[in-house]
Order: structure tokens, then sequence, then C-alpha cells
């Protein structure tokens, strides 16, 4: 897609998008990749997921109140909305407005955005914008659901029904993503959690050598990191530390229900993926795959959370702006948390 402003010229030919399944590892990916002069990616904008926003042509001073009060981005990021041109009225050219608007601030020339919620969505993506790179992290299924669960402890988000269901049949959801953006022939990068955090040098090198920049040191530590476009609330503290370190000792969270249940999908899965997929994962012995049954009742019950997911968005489209902004002040009075000093990196 090609870009309207003559001032974008300076800016990589597509965006750059990180995805990854909650709690996977993408936001301290993010804050890594974000240490390189040349890197300038923004933090869950989530702007594509209004497409709804844009189903007809709408002027930047229609647009740019109604996608800041979805969750704050433009503001999060200090982008100067009177700087983006009035006649930019549709959704790709929207993202691209902001995004490289970030990048330009800090002198980089690679710009786009990190969000798990790209994770169902990476193919159009690539239609809006043929250019695009995917980084794409993977992580232990089960680890993610740990995660998770630890998680819900302090954020109400990830405490919702059914968001174990989410990420498990996610997870693969993720996989097919990535496999279509395969055979299309788009450019993506492909990682594992445990690889970043064990030996991130090796990591992002490989990842600077498939952006096309130099790789930098700096990215292997977070000391100095911008994280001021992250989310305040103790989940997200752990990235706005000063190291990385992977624990491995950790009390068991998930109940032996869904622990057995997560193995049974992992049998499931290597089978019909030849062992290929998922990798650097462990099942105990004995256990048998998802049956058909078991398959068919959780795809009906993922559909329709994630029916539900999707038509909160198209719902907040017709909501006027005052409304929406009375509500998340109310929610966030009500869910707030009090700030506990970071410690180091573990998900």
């Amino acid at each position: 897609m090609k870009m309207k402003s003559q001032s974008f010229e300076s800016m990589s030919s597509g965006p750059l998008f990180v995805v990854g399944m909650w709690r996977s590892g993408t936001s301290l990916l993010y804050a890594l990749l974000n240490q390189h002069p040349q890197i300038g990616l923004m933090y869950e904008s989530d702007l594509p997921l209004l497409s709804s926003l844009f189903l007809f042509p709408r002027k930047s001073s229609s647009w740019v109140p109604k996608v800041d009060s979805w969750n704050g981005a433009l503001t999060r990021h200090k982008i100067d909305t009177a700087s983006i041109p009035e006649n930019v009225v549709d959704l790709p050219n929207a993202f691209a407005a902001a995004a490289q608007q970030y990048a330009r601030k800090k002198g980089a020339t690679v710009w786009g955005c990190k969000s798990p919620n790209y994770y169902d969505c990476m193919n159009q993506l690539a239609t809006w914008f043929p250019r695009a790179k995917f980084i794409v992290i993977w992580r232990d299924p089960a680890d993610v659901c740990r995660s998770i669960v630890r998680a819900a402890k302090k954020s109400p988000w990830f405490a919702r029904p059914g968001m174990d269901l989410r990420a498990l049949l996610g997870y693969h959801r993720m996989k097919k993503e990535a496999d279509q953006l395969l055979r299309r022939g788009v450019a993506i990068h492909q990682l594992q959690y445990d690889d970043l955090v064990r030996e991130p040098a090796t990591a992002l090198a490989a990842i600077c050598d498939f952006i096309g920049v130099e790789y930098d040191p700096k990215m292997t530590s977070l000391d100095g990191a911008d994280r001021s476009a992250i989310y305040n609330g103790d989940h997200h503290s752990m990235v706005k530390s000063a190291s990385i370190v992977a624990e491995r000792n950790r009390p068991e969270v998930l109940t032996p229900e869904l622990k057995n249940k997560i193995e049974r999908y992992v049998i499931f899965w290597h089978r019909k993926y030849d062992g290929a997929w998922p990798v650097k994962v462990t099942v105990s012995d004995g256990t048998k795959a998802a049956s058909l049954f078991e398959r068919t009742r959780d795809k009906a019950l993922h559909g329709l959370l994630r029916t539900l997911d999707l038509a909160i968005p198209l719902a907040y489209s017709f909501v006027p702006v005052p409304i929406w902004l009375k509500y998340r002040q109310w929610k966030y009075r009500s869910q707030r948390a009090p700030t506990k000093a970071p410690g180091p990196e573990v998900i």
C-alpha cells in the first residue's frame, strides 16, 4: 500500500507487527526491540481492531478522539494529533500516520506495533499492508495459562471467565494464521520465548537480520528502556524492571483438570503436525489426545467468547465519546490497585 504523504519516505516500506498469545513475552520483546535506535514500535495501539470505525471514510477530526478514547493509544504515545492530515480517512493510513509519527519522534525508521490482540487477524493486517513484516513469539501453552492465572490476581481483564480457553484455542488459531502468512509469502519470523530469555543476544540478532537493521547489544538489556506507553498495573510491573530473569521453580497454579486439558491438546496438535508443533513442550506419560467431542465443544464455546470480544469494538463504534470516557473513568477507579516497585522480569 502506498502512503499518500511524501514525509513518510524515510520510513520502512511496511510496518512491523510483533504478535504472540497473551502472557507469552510480547511486552518483553517489545521493550527490547525498542532499545534499538532504528526501531520505534507502538505498544498495543490496537487501532487495526477498530475497523468498524472506518466502514465509511472519516476525517481525522472525527476518528482521532474516537480512537484515543478506546484505550488511550494516541495519548500514551504522545501523538501530535493536530499534525495528522484531515484527509487521512481510512484505517491503514490512519494507523500509518500514528505509528510512523511515533517512530519518527525517536529517529527510528522501523515502525509498527506490538499486540497479542492481533493473533487472529494477521492475514487481514497483511492484506492492508502488503509489505508488512511479522514477528511471532511462541511459548509453552501451559506456561501461557499459568501466567494468565497469576495475572488474574492483579488484573480483572485476565480474570474474565474463559480466558484459559481463549488462550488455548487462540494459540492454535495463531498457528493457522502464521501458516497462511507463510503460504502467501509474507515476511514472518518466529521464535520461542525460552530462547529469548535464555539467549537474548542470539534471538535478537536473528530478529535484526530479519528486519534488516544492524544488531545493537543494547537490546539485550531492559536498563533505560522507554516503557512509558505501557499501561499501569501490577501485571505489567515485571516488564518495567531492569533485568531479565527466566524463573523455573514456581508453585503450580494450574488445576489438574486444566493442566490435563492442555496436555490433551498438545498431544492432538503433535499428531496433526507430525510432531513439528508445538515445540519445547512436555506432557505426562499416558496422556490421550483431545477427543473429537471435546474439540467440537470447546470450539463452539471459544467461538462464542470471541464473538462477544469482537462485538465490543463494533458496539463501541456507535457509542458517543463522552459516554465511553465516563465508563473508562469508572472502570479505572474501580480496578486501580496500589503500584508496587518493579522487580526482575519474570512472566
